[in-house]
């Protein structure tokens, strides 16, 4: 492409060429296509995406601009997540009642490279067929790209296995939360009088967790991954979350699991969502292990093993628990009816939830708010103890 202004490498040599947005210069990551056809702010900002490239396969992106509420980041290090994110049309112009800027120019300020104008279609087939591979993305406005220079950046990036990407997306600083959902009569309101007090374990928790949390009466003490055991009991809570996150469950677990294993002997009631719910299967003894191509979108079908229910549900994981490695007293609770991975397990004896999926929902349906209400219940009954 003779005019191109930015352009996708993968480390097997295949580029993409096509028109730059966003930020300017060279980033690397691994490369992920997410399904969803609404929230693109939302996926950006999640700190789940640390260190990736996300492929968005529904065309048309940008309509609803950028604004400062639909940001899933909760600390300031968190706020660096995706890398890059990839189109198959150029940027749209603003077009909603919440825009409070355009998207290109808050891709810019973000420090995203957006890159349209290439063929999502066949980029998806190949990462469905293939795996997610390593990547570069880069945005040359004056046209001089170096193609070779891309591709030796994408194979020169580490990769997301062993790596503890939670450590650098949350802060030293513990912090409280009483913020609630949005609303279009009054955007983010704080909540009232708190039924309870809940310590969540940040390894990049998204603020829509925090703000369901709030929803069923919860204050939030957010601490994290390094806090042990006793830190968090000291603050005598009714609950514990162990929150999302980006990178290797098997990385960060290395450094937190003495925490979720005192956590889990103590008793107290405990949530686990995305990565959490990773490093939850490994202290009580099963494996995880990466995935080809993973799951990232809003539109997934998860089974719910003791009622039946199907719900469709936000999904943003690249590894996933092994369910052949599942101990004696720990038993699948819900399963992607995508491709029958685990997502979710129970705990004979145990007030443990704990799923793969994203029951905030941000973006995507709330069929699975009712978790936080279960939750809810669970601390409800453990302190009438």
């Amino acid at each position: 492409m003779d005019s191109a202004t930015g352009a996708l490498a993968l480390a097997d040599g295949t580029v993409f060429a096509g028109h730059g947005a966003g930020a300017t210069g060279i980033k690397t990551g691994e490369l992920c296509f997410n399904t969803a056809m609404t929230g693109y702010q939302e996926i950006l900002t999640d700190p789940s995406y640390a260190q990736q490239l996300v492929l968005f396969t529904f065309p048309h992106i940008g309509n609803v601009g950028a604004n400062p509420d639909d940001h899933e980041d909760s600390t300031p290090p968190a706020a660096d997540a995706a890398r890059g994110a990839i189109f198959r049309e150029p940027i749209t112009a603003p077009s909603n009642w919440r825009s409070a800027e355009p998207f290109g120019a808050w891709l810019a300020r973000k420090g995203i490279i957006g890159l349209s104008g290439v063929d999502t279609r066949a980029l998806t087939r190949r990462i469905r067929e293939l795996g997610m591979p390593k990547a570069a993305i880069c945005h040359q406005p004056d046209g001089k790209i170096d193609f070779q220079a891309l591709i030796a950046a994408a194979q020169a990036w580490p990769g997301l296995d062993n790596a503890d990407l939670a450590a650098e997306v949350v802060q030293e600083e513990p912090f409280e939360h009483t913020e609630g959902l949005w609303t279009p009569e009054s955007g983010h309101v704080a909540m009232g009088n708190a039924e309870f007090h809940v310590v969540v374990v940040d390894f990049g928790v998204k603020k829509n967790i925090l703000r369901n949390l709030a929803n069923v009466g919860g204050r939030s003490t957010v601490l994290n991954g390094n806090a042990s055991a006793a830190d968090v009991l000291a603050l005598k809570p009714d609950g514990v979350v162990l929150s999302n996150g980006p990178g290797d469950p098997a990385a960060t677990y290395l450094r937190s699991g003495e925490m979720i294993r005192d956590l889990i002997a103590s008793g107290i009631p405990i949530l686990g969502i995305c990565l959490g719910h990773q490093m939850l299967a490994l202290a009580l003894g099963a494996k995880t292990m990466k995935m080809a191509q993973g799951h990232h979108g809003a539109n997934h079908p998860v089974k719910d093993l003791a009622t039946g229910k199907v719900e469709i549900v936000s999904m943003n994981h690249g590894f996933t628990v092994d369910i052949t490695t599942l101990p004696e007293g720990v038993a699948e609770s819900h399963r992607s009816l995508f491709d029958g991975t685990n997502s979710g397990l129970a705990v004979a004896g145990k007030p443990i939830i704990s799923v793969q999926h994203h029951p905030e929902a941000s973006p995507g349906p709330q069929d699975s708010f009712y978790l936080f209400e279960r939750f809810a219940g669970l601390m409800r009954d453990c302190r009438g103890k």
